[in-house]
């Protein structure tokens, strides 16, 4: 017999809960858990009751205090911090906590002051920046309308990149303001590094001793959830699936001065499953010729092994540089570290100042170039360097119209800093070391932030430059695959026609067949001025703020300090002027376009 949330007291996570439980109870231990609940629950024997000699039950827990609710708040840009919230919101429920999870631009700031746990998992974007979905709270915090939040207690876990100035300066925020604002500080705030798994639940287990021991789950719920996730064949950053590359080529044209690769990977067999707009984690190798000059200069043998952690076996010094820890950047906390262990004064004096100015664009040979000799082992280098962090790309193919393939869109990235040339680490490693045949090891990152419109009628606006194309093209096999009868308008820049036009001939079929409506193309190099895919938003602004007012998803997708800035002043612009709003009211216009996830933004 199954329970039913429709017609019983449960809701579908209890009745679920309580269906996975019944039918493992052995008839002992139904008896014994229909005795404790007749216990445990009983009305109280008043005055006048003839007493009656107590039945041999199991003594009932004792009472506990009333538990308080848990809001968990998330703000993310990737996906991470709601992958996170997803699997510690279940955490707590299965300790029988009462806990609601939101992302941050889908509660109501009003709301605030009537919370009484607060958990904040929060990224930060770029230099010190709120991801895009907490910018209403945060906004609200610091402004004048803050509530007191005297008799919240309150939490934060904070997500960020140590190679940045700005480590984890969203979460920071949140949690001096969330005290300034009377809220009492239920935990620590912890921040993490781009390796943030042992932190994070570090940081769920404090915030679950300080909430209080919970009621008790039955340990045959615990154990049949345990045994359902060890049967699932799960693929993620830490258990990654070896997909094999079934074609690898460039897409630019001859004589173009970009290398853009286009990568087709087999899934067959991993079960792995994505939506438009998800990314896929690619896990990199190190330039073996920059693995083997840091080993030169620093002196060490090879072949010498070393064991990175407690859960990995020794491996020799050169397999370890070049596939598990990071040399390509330099972090502050790297450079404390090496201060410390190296005694040299002059490193302790840059530790000291600020970083940035030393960090940009230098490596791990850089910096035993000028601060060595190192006096360090091998052994205790490789203990202060951070794991290799795996790099994200927007995903440029439908699942739906390509069963068991992901296609990525990657430009190599190759420039010259401090007198020598540098390369992106996976991306000149998919240009120039990855054949066909051979495989890389991938993960799905799921990007909520990041989708189709849920009705297939909506109009989409989609605006990208470079490989801010990629999801694009996945948006638009999709709906031609789906027959989706929305219209779809794609701005696209780049810097010359002839060579630079990515997936040329798809737009062009896709315009032919009506599955595209509009395109609209810059090439910034190609003309006597420079024309960017804002300047063509401004030159349509009349039709195109007539799709906004009718419904379309804006989405925008590049880089996040020069292009993406670019286009969200030219659409302020067009909505001011086409509908006579000040600059202000149509910053407020975007705003309420981003919490109706109808203006979303993938940038980086």
């Amino acid at each position: 017999m199954n329970i039913h949330a429709t017609n019983s007291p449960f809701t579908e996570d209890q009745a679920s809960l309580l269906n996975q439980v019944l039918p493992s109870l052995s008839e002992q231990q139904r008896i014994w858990l229909s005795g404790y609940l007749t216990a445990a629950f009983a009305p109280a024997v008043t005055a006048t009751a003839e007493p009656q000699p107590a039945p041999e039950a199991p003594a009932a827990a004792p009472t506990s205090a009333p538990k308080r609710a848990i809001t968990l708040l998330i703000g993310s840009h990737t996906g991470n911090g709601q992958a996170l919230a997803a699997e510690f919101k279940q955490k707590l429920q299965n300790k029988a906590f009462d806990v609601q999870a939101y992302d941050m631009d889908q509660f109501k700031p009003k709301q605030l002051k009537q919370v009484e746990d607060l958990l904040i998992i929060t990224s930060t974007h770029g230099e010190g920046d709120p991801p895009d979905n907490a910018l209403t709270l945060y906004e609200h915090l610091y402004s004048k309308k803050a509530p007191d939040l005297t008799g919240v207690r309150f939490s934060v876990l904070a997500l960020g990149d140590s190679s940045y100035e700005f480590f984890c300066q969203t979460g920071i925020d949140f949690d001096n303001r969330l005290a300034e604002l009377g809220a009492e500080r239920l935990h620590d705030r912890v921040d993490c590094d781009v390796d943030f798994e042992a932190p994070a639940a570090s940081w769920l287990n404090g915030v679950i001793d300080k909430l209080g021991a919970a009621s008790p789950v039955p340990a045959a719920a615990e154990e049949t959830a345990a045994a359902a996730v060890a049967e699932a064949p799960v693929y993620s950053k830490k258990n990654p699936f070896w997909a094999e590359v079934v074609e690898n080529f460039n897409l630019n044209g001859r004589g173009s001065n970009k290398e853009t690769r286009h990568l087709v990977l087999d899934l067959e067999g991993s079960g792995l499953t994505y939506e438009p707009g998800d990314a896929l984690g690619l896990i990199p190798q190190n330039d073996p010729l920059l693995v083997d000059n840091i080993i030169a200069e620093a002196g060490w043998d090879p072949a010498t092994y070393i064991q990175v952690d407690e859960e990995s076996p020794e491996r020799p010094l050169r397999d370890v540089l070049i596939d598990t820890v990071e040399i390509t950047v330099l972090t502050k906390p790297l450079l404390q570290k090496a201060a410390e262990a190296s005694g040299n004064p002059g490193l302790k004096e840059l530790v000291g100042g600020r970083v940035k100015a030393y960090t940009e664009g230098r490596d791990l040979l850089d910096l035993m170039k000028d601060y060595g000799p190192w006096q360090t082992s091998a052994a205790e280098t490789v203990a202060m360097l951070r794991k290799i962090p795996p790099r994200l790309y927007s995903i440029a193919s439908s699942l739906t119209a390509n069963p068991d393939e992901v296609h990525l869109t990657i430009g190599a990235l190759r420039y010259s800093a401090h007198g020598r040339p540098r390369n992106g680490v996976c991306s000149v490693q998919c240009a120039e070391r990855v054949q066909p045949g051979e495989k890389l090891p991938v993960f799905i990152q799921q990007n909520p932030n990041f989708k189709l419109p849920d009705d297939p009628e909506t109009a989409t606006i989609m605006i990208g430059a470079g490989t801010g194309i990629a999801p694009y093209r996945s948006f638009l096999e999709e709906r031609e695959e789906t027959e989706a009868t929305g219209d779809n308008w794609v701005f696209f820049g780049d810097q010359h026609f002839l060579t630079d036009f990515l997936y040329q001939t798809e737009w062009q079929s896709w315009l032919q067949d009506g599955t595209l409506t509009h395109m609209d193309v810059a090439f910034s190099r190609d003309g006597t001025e420079k024309t960017y895919v804002q300047h063509k938003l401004l030159a349509q602004a009349e039709a195109l703020y007539r799709w906004i007012e009718g419904g379309a998803y804006i989405y925008v997708c590049g880089d996040k300090n020069y292009m993406a800035k670019d286009v969200h002043e030219a659409l302020t612009t067009v909505i001011a002027e086409q509908s006579g709003r000040s600059n202000e009211e149509a910053e407020a216009y975007l705003s309420d376009l981003r919490q109706e996830k109808r203006y979303q933004r993938d940038v980086y």
